[in-house]
């Protein structure tokens, strides 16, 4: 009896044993996340808040892909064309509405539970909100504010400006000094069009009328450009901006070749590592007849594609915790999207960020509307056009804002 006991638990041992042999220990799930890179720590940062993330939660897997944001709308609507689409991705908000009107963005409202949504400072939160639906969450915020080199400044006899006339005169100051430039103009790839932007809200001028049309075709507009046109012409500006990203005009006042710039917080990080000894100073954009700067979000969106939302959402959950957003935050140069950060002393006492933070209240964004990108796209060409002169500012902001009324159907 004693043997055909033995025997028969020894069976149970050997399939016991073959099965483990081939079942795996647990069902790993894996999310793809796509990261817009903001600087060299992006990539870093979001493996560090990946692997904490696994160390808690061994049956999720994220895998991340880092692209840079000059590819990444391509990127992601090759991905979405090939059925390969990311469950979570980094997006421009200026994209989300074209997003949530195909269906491509997965609603996120009762994924939030009123604590999670409470975390979020309520105007960063807005952009992300379409018809009265949350399509995405805030993941970076800044705002845009003009450095000067204070050193070139001082050299050149120049008072850092506070107004577009005082701007001009120490634009014409600084063009003296030798192997320098006055003002960094950009004009090639993203955000081209922003940098007109900050000239076009500051003479009182705006994107959109109040009827919903262009407002490229109105004296303010003309005014604005009139004045970019003039400080090429007169070589206050490095020579043929449109072969300058804004990558390339940053790098130039690292290296303290440029007199002015304007640029937003995540610049300072870079200035630290890269130009420790380089003197700065941050000052709002130049007044015209009003007090403007850009208002910039990201978004963190959820696809309504995803096969694993759960296991997505909860992801997105750890990543707003405050020990990570303050690490991402501080890291890269950003503003809070989230209240505990943004009650950090850094936030108030700072200079350089203040420096930045200080516009927020008259900080104006990029309109959420549909084909935002195409109507981007087009003030984008017409700029180059009258950089290159190609064509005068009067012809050619009349055209483009044409067009623009033609894409938005008015």
């Amino acid at each position: 009896m004693k043997s055909k006991i033995w025997k028969a638990m020894a069976a149970s041992a050997l399939v016991i044993g073959m099965a483990g042999a081939y079942a795996p220990a647990f069902a790993e799930t894996q999310v793809n996340f796509t990261v817009a890179e903001y600087s060299s720590k992006t990539g870093p940062y979001y493996q560090e808040v990946a692997a904490a993330f696994e160390k808690e939660n061994p049956d999720i897997k994220i895998n991340i892909q880092v692209v840079p944001w000059d590819t990444l709308l391509q990127r992601l609507t090759t991905d979405i064309a090939g059925g390969q689409a990311p469950d979570i991705s980094i997006v421009g908000t200026r994209w989300l509405v074209d997003f949530a009107s195909q269906g491509i963005a997965e609603p996120v409202d009762s994924y939030m539970t009123p604590e999670f949504k409470a975390t979020f400072i309520d105007t960063f939160m807005t952009p992300g909100v379409m018809d009265g639906k949350t399509m995405g969450l805030p993941v970076a915020a800044s705002a845009r504010a003009m450095l000067v080199n204070t050193e070139l400044f001082e050299k050149a006899g120049a008072t850092p400006p506070t107004n577009w006339k005082e701007f001009y005169e120490a634009a014409t100051k600084l063009k003296a000094l030798p192997d320098t430039f006055a003002f960094g103009m950009q004009g090639k790839e993203i955000e081209t069009d922003a940098y007109f932007y900050y000239s076009l809200w500051t003479h009182g001028g705006d994107i959109l009328k109040a009827d919903g049309t262009s407002g490229l075709d109105t004296p303010e507009a003309l005014e604005a450009l009139t004045l970019y046109k003039k400080m090429i012409d007169e070589g206050l500006t490095q020579p043929s901006p449109t072969n300058y990203t804004r990558e390339d005009i940053f790098n130039l006042f690292k290296q303290g070749k440029l007199g002015m710039v304007f640029t937003f917080p995540m610049l300072i990080p870079q200035i630290k590592a890269e130009a420790p000894n380089l003197k700065y100073k941050i000052l709002p954009f130049p007044e015209g007849t009003a007090k403007a700067t850009y208002g910039v979000t990201d978004t963190l969106m959820l696809f309504a594609s995803s096969q694993v939302k759960a296991e997505a959402w909860k992801f997105i959950e750890f990543t707003y915790k405050d020990e990570w957003r303050t690490k991402f935050d501080h890291g890269e140069g950003l503003l809070p999207v989230t209240k505990n950060v943004a009650a950090e002393e850094y936030y108030t006492k700072d200079p350089d960020i203040a420096g930045f933070a200080a516009g927020l209240p008259y900080a104006k964004f990029a309109p959420t509307i549909a084909n935002w990108e195409e109507i981007a796209d087009t003030t984008v060409r017409m700029l180059q056009q009258v950089y290159l002169g190609e064509a005068q500012p009067a012809d050619a902001l009349k055209t483009a804002a044409a067009e623009i009324n033609k894409i938005r159907g008015k």
